[in-house]
């Protein structure tokens, strides 16, 4: 995406940086709706990232269907309760050898997917971090055995994966 910047009565070009890094949210509509998975009328994305990527599933032609939060994973939090577990796309893919490979795929930034590291003094923050990071470790690691036993793949992507797309 740019923007124009006039310097000296000259038009040229700046690329905005960061562009990415305030979340959003927004609804999707699929220019191919055949391929979605679930109720077409009610995607929901979370993040640029997250609509970066529904874009991708919907227009890449070896995505052979697709879906946003469809999926329901129960797994035991911090708090040692079950809580449930909504993995951001499911897609079946058409792989080069004409085989078909389900896969798992959450979307997060890269921080929250890194074990923070401890400061000299333990903050509010560092302590938010750490439990976010914690909670997000034991839903994936209920995904990745979910997957396994459902002969699927678990991934997570972060915005470094999804600039390549």
């Amino acid at each position: 995406m740019y923007i124009y910047n006039e310097i000296n009565n000259n038009m040229r070009f700046k690329k905005l940086t960061n562009i990415d890094k305030k979340p959003y949210k927004s609804k999707y509509t699929p220019t191919n709706p055949e391929k979605y998975k679930g109720d077409v009328t009610n995607i929901i994305c979370r993040s640029s990232w997250e609509r970066k990527f529904a874009n991708w599933c919907d227009r890449n032609e070896n995505v052979t269907e697709w879906g946003s939060e469809e999926l329901i994973i129960p797994y035991r939090s911090v708090d040692n309760r079950i809580h449930r577990y909504f993995p951001d796309f499911y897609m079946k893919y058409k792989q080069p050898d004409g085989t078909y490979k389900k896969i798992i795929v959450e979307i997060k930034p890269k921080y929250q997917v890194q074990r923070p590291v401890k400061k000299t003094r333990s903050s509010r923050v560092y302590r938010n971090a750490v439990l976010t990071y914690e909670t997000n470790r034991r839903k994936w690691e209920t995904a990745n055995a979910w997957c396994i036993k459902h002969n699927m793949k678990f991934v997570i992507l972060t915005e470094d994966h999804l600039k390549t797309f």
